[in-house]
């Protein structure tokens, strides 16, 4: 497997395991936001962080699963 190849496949499963993560952070931080009260406009920065940090961690995962996966041939 060429060098690139194995770098395109982690670039990949890091993008697909950030918009994941940000879609499950999204919906998890609207549901803590509204479960616990936040007021005003702190909603919006809790629903962001959580979004983020969900992302991040995700795309960190999938990212090195990939990269696991890169050197092995089937």
């Amino acid at each position: 497997m060429a060098r690139d190849s194995c770098l395109a496949r982690i670039a990949a499963g890091a993008a697909i395991g950030g918009a994941v993560g940000g879609a499950v952070g999204a919906v998890y931080g609207t549901y803590e936001a509204i479960r616990y009260k936040v007021p005003g406009l702190l909603k919006i920065r809790h629903i962001g962080q959580t979004t983020l940090g969900s992302a991040a961690v995700f795309g960190l995962f999938l990212g090195a699963g990939s990269l696991i996966h890169c050197g092995k041939s089937y």
